[in-house]
């Protein structure tokens, strides 16, 4: 037990600054793609012939855009452009409120716009959200677990997931969401008793992602409960726990403002308020 608690002692505190301090990501991490269609040449589509789903159109045409909700970040794009057209940044500042605010146009970081004043009563100091893998790789699955973990304390926001959709007061799904499982999803979200929150995470639950057009898979969420619209969009492959918390508490009028921390870059915005 002594032992434990030196060790304790000596890793000290592990749970990331931010919001209110900077975030820590990798080297390798990608995150929104800032376009510079002025520097595509005459008729070169490069990026669009690498991209693996399809994410990118208007090269040709010097009209680009991205569509994050498909992207899977793997940069290949970035890679082929000889004119650096596209350029992934580390603003992890990825989610929407709209499908359609997921395709990007130039260089403009994403905004999530909060609940209305009821729902954010509602929800905005206590969320109970179930979680349905319909379909996906447990890519998406694995960092929404992260994001509960000491690192990223997700519950430190008054935001945790539980096993029962009685329980929850909506619904996170990840992946394509299959045939097999869309009566079971149509079931879940049945069972959650309203008000509810509906949310996609991954670029599968966005778009189908890399599964987009197949004949076992719905592309993505939308649509699959008819009439029911999808309150929060995060894209990634998978995401990373900081985007899908700065998704959810800008939705729930947490964090306002332009909230960009990054450890080690200098970049520190004026992180608005955070209640």
């Amino acid at each position: 037990m002594k032992g434990l608690l030196r060790t304790r002692l000596h890793l000290g505190r592990q749970t990331i600054a931010w919001p209110d301090g900077p975030a820590r990501f990798p080297e390798r991490f990608r995150a929104r793609p800032a376009l510079h269609p002025e520097r595509c040449g005459d008729g070169c589509d490069r990026c669009e012939a690498v991209c693996p789903t399809e994410a990118i159109t208007g090269a040709a045409s010097k009209t680009l855009a991205l569509d994050t909700g498909a992207c899977t970040f793997c940069g290949l794009c970035e890679d082929a452009c000889p004119g650096q057209a596209i350029a992934f940044t580390r603003d992890y500042r990825l989610a929407a409120r709209s499908r359609q605010e997921l395709v990007v146009r130039g260089d403009v970081p994403q905004r999530v716009a909060a609940l209305d004043a009821k729902m954010k009563r509602l929800f905005g100091r206590s969320l109970k959200l179930r979680q349905v893998s319909a379909g996906g790789c447990n890519g998406c699955e694995a960092e929404l677990n992260a994001a509960g973990n000491i690192q990223f304390d997700l519950s430190r926001f008054g935001i945790q997931f539980v096993a029962s959709p009685r329980h929850a007061d909506g619904l996170v799904v990840t992946g394509p969401v299959t045939e097999n499982m869309r009566e079971a999803l149509k079931a879940t979200w049945e069972a959650t008793p309203a008000p509810k929150l509906l949310i996609a995470v991954g670029a599968c639950a966005c778009s189908g992602g890399p599964l987009a057009g197949s004949p076992v898979c719905a592309d993505g969420l939308e649509g699959v409960l008819p009439g029911v619209p999808v309150d929060l969009w995060i894209p990634g492959c998978p995401p990373h726990p900081v985007t899908l918390l700065d998704g959810l508490l800008r939705l729930l009028g947490r964090i306002e403002g332009d909230a960009l921390r990054l450890e080690g870059t200098g970049i520190v915005e004026p992180r608005g308020d955070r209640r």
